[in-house]
């Protein structure tokens, strides 16, 4: 019976399995994808290191530190620091991270070069490697030279690759790399440059390196330098990727759950025609179970083929998350397939299916037969606890497949709660307006705006969950869109007149004057000329941080006692910064106490307070002050922040470099000065704001083009259940509107009715979502982000009449058989 009935209704239930598949889809690629991710990554994790284990350190080693490097014989060795070069062919210069590497690294996965050859004889023939991306911007190809420092190094091949750096990584500060001998003679690492040692080690197979690092790692971090093994590095990389994956999976299921709710809104529909099918059946003998489980075959059956078709289109899908996340991967990855997403896309489909199709499957239970010969809209209602047995049971799901992705309670209680929120909101809204288009009808009004308006509250109204439908899809892209605009408002330093974009680093005391000078004398002005002074914490309060190195118990974070602190001073607060306690001490004369200023995160991570002591080392001398006042600092702007801020009297005679600024108005004038700066300063680094908020710009894009691609499979679930919604409607009206012909309506108003009430649906729940999105977006801002927010208008410009449309135009190629067909022939047709 099953079967007959489907054969007879195949369009509609075709419809309903379309409702779910791409959801299902969404669900499985992610799935796979991320179990692809992670077989990758334990796999590869030797090539993404190169090593088996790495020894780094932000400082020339301590003698206890080499003692133990050396101890452990490593098999090659690197430092690398940020550094200004210049390609004497045509004059261009740019930052870039320079590399230099001593030994065979990498022992595994390798350096890819071309011509191939050159990774393997750069070290021998003295020439460097330098970044394939950023030869082609500069037009410049192997054989041509490169100037770093104080030495120029011909140039032997392009780098298209190296283990451990992504497209990501390498966008602010391209790689190059040169024989490790050549670093001194490039005399660019002075007093204060930020740089990295680096010590590759190949380990033997019997070592057991978990073992090993616990062991080695203690005594290396109480030399501030740390022991990284291609397996936990490999651990911290799936992590991190966990979580984009944890984000993509909610994308998908929330496709999902608009694919059910569509699913539910067109059960309900069919089985009410069916009721006076089932009452015959009934009549004739059949129990409430047998007219039961007729439905939940068909229901069951579009469950698990749909669950199948979704889960081999999701096999498809996820070929496209390596070319989607190629930026973001230091490593290719292989597809492989496996059969537990497919087997749990089957089993979703079917489950939900059922689940949310099972509160209009329980009509057919709770009906005489008597009841449904005598249909009506009051008639075969199931019992109240039927209904909230079955609710609760749908949010008990919610809540298990939520963790089952996040792996946290809170988080999976906060997403069914947010998405009970907005489905509520969006479906209390179109509630709101049926009934206040009910209490205020406008009956004065034409016949064809009354007619229209009356298809809102009809029975069997669509209105709820094409509002539903519409709302969600829109407040998906919405929220992307202004969150977006949210983020990118952060990278505004720098753009407006006057305000500093070029930021000059490890500028030498002997050099400060004849640098500033050099701008001067360009026109160009200096904005800011800030000095910086190196020292690390000695002692906090009453206890010295050697001591709480080895203290297991300590609450203070470890990043404060390793950490070599650049501090700066002067007599006043700056834009991003905001007195939170104390007070600020501008100037000090000889003899007064030291008192300072530190940030909120520093005081919060070092457990420290205003009127606590701490005792700096200032380059082998120690400084006792005490804390005067704490700041909040907003360390998103793209300006020099700090931790610590001295007054003025104090730091003016300790060793110290400095950071100057200034603001050139265009590219060229941008280019003349790094070219100048490059030639007669080769240690100073020069950091573009432009070029890094164009790359800030590049990233969101690109982060955006993602979140876009999954909220893809929403927009679209939501275009298949309003398709569904329509066309199951479309078996309600074909009657009334044959009648509305037979009365002589023509087709030009029957046309008119469907399309003012599909653009009323359109703009009610596209608008909703915009505004859904508006008031989200501006608690983002305001809680997360800690920024103003200006919405932008494109969502209202371009989403709000695009999805109307779109709606429009759905609706009205519904009602195209009544308009082509005569009354007759299409009241034959139906009966």
């Amino acid at each position: 019976m099953a079967w007959r009935d489907a054969k007879a209704s195949r369009v509609r239930l075709l419809l309903f399995m379309a409702s779910i598949i791409l959801g299902i889809a969404a669900v499985v690629a992610i799935q796979l994808f991320s179990t692809n991710l992670k077989d990758n990554i334990q796999r590869q994790s030797k090539a993404l290191m190169g090593a088996d284990y790495i020894i780094d350190t932000r400082q020339v080693p301590t003698e206890r530190a080499q003692t133990i490097i050396d101890s452990l014989k490593p098999d090659a060795s690197e430092v690398n620091f940020m550094s200004m070069v210049a390609f004497p062919k045509n004059g261009g210069t740019k930052l870039v991270k320079v590399r230099g590497l001593e030994g065979d690294f990498p022992f595994y996965g390798t350096i890819e070069t071309q011509p191939a050859l050159a990774a393997a004889t750069y070290q021998e023939t003295g020439g460097a490697l330098v970044d394939a991306t950023l030869l082609l911007q500069f037009n410049i190809k192997p054989g041509d030279s490169i100037k770093v420092g104080h030495i120029t190094l011909p140039i032997i091949g392009a780098l298209k690759a190296i283990p451990g750096s992504t497209a990501i990584s390498t966008s602010v500060a391209p790689p190059i790399i040169i024989p490790y001998r050549f670093i001194k003679d490039t005399e660019l690492l002075q007093f204060g440059s930020r740089k990295e040692y680096q010590y590759f080690y190949k380990a033997s197979d019997t070592l057991d390196l978990e073992v090993f690092e616990a062991k080695i790692n203690p005594m290396l971090k109480a030399e501030s330098a740390d022991l990284d093994t291609h397996t936990s590095t490999s651990e911290r990389l799936g992590r991190r990727y966990d979580n984009v994956g944890k984000f993509l999976n909610l994308a998908a299921f929330i496709a999902l759950l608009l694919g059910c709710i569509g699913i539910a809104s067109s059960v309900h529909i069919y089985i009410k025609e069916k009721l006076k099918a089932i009452a015959v059946l009934k009549c004739m003998g059949a129990s409430r179970l047998q007219s039961f489980l007729i439905f939940l075959i068909q229901i069951s059956g579009i469950g698990i083929i749909g669950g199948l078709i979704g889960a081999l289109v999701g096999v498809g899908v996820q070929e496209l998350f390596p070319l989607l996340l190629k930026d973001f991967l230091p490593f290719s990855v292989t597809i492989s397939i496996s059969a537990q997403p497919i087997v749990m896309g089957v089993f979703l489909g079917l489950f939900m299916s059922v689940l949310f199709a099972l509160l209009p499957l329980l009509r057919t239970w709770y009906v005489s037969p008597l009841e449904v010969l005598r249909v009506n809209e009051q008639a075969s209602q199931e019992p109240k606890k039927v209904k909230f047995t079955v609710f609760l049971i749908i949010l008990s799901f919610l809540f298990l497949f939520s963790y089952w992705l996040l792996q946290d309670v809170a988080y999976a209680l906060g997403f069914v709660i947010a998405t009970l929120i907005t489905f509520a909101v969006l479906a209390g809204v179109a509630l709101l307006c049926i009934k206040l288009i009910r209490k205020y009808f406008p009956k004065r009004w034409g016949f064809t705006a009354r007619q229209s308006l009356l298809n809102l509250f009809r029975p069997n109204n669509q209105t709820v969950v094409l509002v539903v439908a519409i709302g969600l899809g829109t407040f998906l892209i919405s929220t992307l869109y202004f969150t977006k605009d949210i983020l990118l408002s952060k990278t505004e330093v720098g753009q407006t007149a006057g305000s500093a974009n070029l930021i000059i680093l490890d500028v030498q005391s002997e050099q400060r004057d004849a640098l500033k000078q050099t701008i001067t004398s360009q026109g160009l002005p200096i904005v800011d000329n800030i000095p910086l002074v190196t020292m690390r914490m000695h002692r906090i309060k009453d206890q010295l941080v050697n001591d709480m190195k080895k203290d297991t118990t300590k609450q203070v974070r470890g990043w404060i006692l390793n950490h070599e602190f650049r501090t700066t001073y002067r007599d006043s607060l700056i834009a991003s910064e905001e007195l939170l306690e104390g007070v600020w001490t501008s100037e000090l004369k000889p003899g007064d106490p030291i008192v300072i200023s530190i940030s909120d995160n520093l005081a919060k991570d070092a457990k420290v307070g205003v009127g606590d002591a701490i005792v700096f080392n200032v380059q082998g001398v120690l400084m006792e002050t005490t804390i005067g006042s704490i700041r909040k600092v907003d360390w998103g702007k793209i300006q020099l922040n700090f931790s610590i801020v001295f007054p003025k009297g104090v730091l003016e005679k300790a060793p110290q470099f400095n950071v100057i600024s200034t603001s050139a108005p265009n590219e060229v004038a941008s280019a003349n000065l790094q070219r100048d700066l490059v030639q007669k300063f080769p240690n100073v680094s020069i950091l573009d704001l432009r070029q890094v908020i164009t790359i800030i710009e590049d990233i969101l894009d690109k982060v955006s083009w993602i979140i876009n691609f999954m909220a893809f499979f929403s927009i679209l679930t939501g275009i298949i259940v309003l398709i569904g919604s329509v066309r199951t409607s479309k078996y309600q009206r074909i009657k009334e509107s044959v009648l509305l012909r037979t009365l002589g309506a023509k087709n030009s108003q029957i046309l008119r009715i469907s399309a003012f009430e599909y653009v009323f649906l359109g703009l009610l729940g596209s608008l909703v979502g915009i505004l859904l999105a508006l008031v989200s977006s501006l608690f983002l801002a305001l809680f997360v982000f800690k920024e103003p927010f200006t919405p932008s208008l494109i969502p209202f410009l371009v989403f709000l009449p695009g999805i109307t449309i779109l709606v429009l135009g759905i609706g009205l190629s519904n009602i195209q058989t009544v308009l082509r067909s005569s009354p007759l022939e299409v009241l034959r047709k139906e009966g």
